[in-house]
Formats: structure tokens, sequence, C-alpha cells
């Protein structure tokens, strides 16, 4: 998955870039958890063009789609985390036969 992701143009951080802002993969009990957090800059910047903090969370309603829509394309069962919006692909899609390291 994490190939697929870095094929489709993501740049994706290893877990030991924390505190980096990009696009992480982080495996869980239940599968993987994909996360975006931008940088300082670009949230000050996307409130100073749109006017509230509404915009950082506009780009990552963007960024989830895209990356949603990805995985699913490639046959991963996608669902979206209550606590913070991340999400998380669940393992039996990750681990199956078939699927692979799409």
């Amino acid at each position: 998955m994490r190939f697929a992701l870095v094929q489709a143009g993501f740049q994706v951080l290893s877990d030991a870039e924390r505190g980096v802002p990009g696009l992480r993969v982080t495996e869980v009990s239940s599968g993987a958890l994909v996360s975006w957090t931008a940088s300082d800059e670009f949230a000050s910047l996307a409130r100073e063009r749109g006017g509230c903090a509404a915009s950082d969370d506009s780009i990552r309603v963007i960024v989830k789609v895209a990356v949603s829509g990805l995985l699913l394309r490639l046959g991963h069962s996608v669902a979206e985390t209550a606590a913070d919006g991340d999400l998380l692909v669940l393992a039996d899609a990750i681990s199956a036969p078939d699927s692979g390291d799409r």
C-alpha cells in the first residue's frame, strides 16, 4: 500500500520522521493508519489566503479523498477514524493473498 501511494506521487514519510509534516502510514492492530499533517507554514498561509482556519481542513479533505480514492480503486477497504479523520485501511484488505502491496 505504501508503494502504491509513492507510485501515485505521494511522498510518504517513514516512522523515523516523527513531527515532520506530510503523509504518514502507521501499522496498527486493525490494519494501517494513513494520516496527513500540514506544515505550520502551510497552515498559516491557508489561514491568510482563506481567511479562516477551515482552509487547512479543506486541503485535508482533498488529500483524504485522493488517498482513499486510490486505495479503494486498488481494492483496499478504507474507513475514516472518528477521532481525527485519518484513514484506516483494514487489515483484511492489506493482507489478502491476491491484493499484495499494490
